[in-house]
């Protein structure tokens, strides 16, 4: 007897559960491995920009960056749900079902599937160093709300970089950031105050193995 064949799920089944007019942030990345500066980040913009969620999309790849050391998309989304272990933080493989990995494509998928959302983009300050870099940093831009939070000593490479410069005119005062997820795209805040600075880099082995946990 021939095994049953089963469906890969659709965008929309890998969506997490939601409801119009919610207030999520997106925090995209990796996750190889996923680690508690993931989640002390998710807690922190919650608390900060009055989310209700936070969304953690796990790329297939990064285009930015090499792809020898990382684990399959399976183990880095099963690690980051146990390491998430909030009720307020969801896991999704989205990109890989809407088969991309460009933030651009997603953000653009986000708005046309779950336009009743009011989306947040979150990025530490590495990456707003090289924002410019990604594709189609200005259409992001354009449609999204973003919040970079603080990672000290990247920061100041990042408020310089091009990114930041072409920005400036959009960022609203940190005290302001709570009205966030209300603003009209282009906006962005800087969110300082983040102590805890880790890299999914410094967890990994030579070998690109994951480090076992203390």
């Amino acid at each position: 007897m021939k095994p049953a064949l089963v469906a890969p799920p659709s965008a929309a089944q890998i969506l997490p559960l939601h409801t119009s007019g919610m207030r999520i942030g997106l925090l995209g990345g990796s996750f190889n491995p996923p680690h508690i500066a993931h989640r002390a980040i998710s807690l922190f913009a919650i608390k900060r920009l009055k989310l209700d969620r936070v969304w953690w999309l796990v790329s297939p790849g990064n285009p930015l960056k090499d792809h020898a050391a990382l684990h399959d998309l399976d183990e880095r989304v099963d690690a980051a749900r146990r390491m998430a272990n909030d009720p307020r933080i969801d896991v999704t493989c989205l990109e890989a079902v809407i088969g991309t990995r460009y933030t651009a494509d997603t953000i653009t998928y986000l708005r046309r599937r779950a336009s009743g959302l009011r989306l947040v983009w979150i990025m530490g300050a590495d990456n707003l160093a090289q924002f410019h870099r990604w594709q189609n940093w200005r259409r992001i831009a354009a449609e999204v709300p973003i919040a970079v939070i603080d990672r000290p000593p990247q920061s100041f490479r990042a408020m310089a970089a091009p990114a930041a410069q072409a920005l400036v005119r959009y960022r609203l005062p940190e005290n302001q950031a709570g009205r966030l997820a209300d603003q009209r795209a282009p906006a962005w805040v800087f969110l300082t105050g983040m102590k805890l600075n880790l890299s999914s880099t410094g967890l990994r082995n030579p070998d690109g193995s994951w480090k076992a946990k203390k």
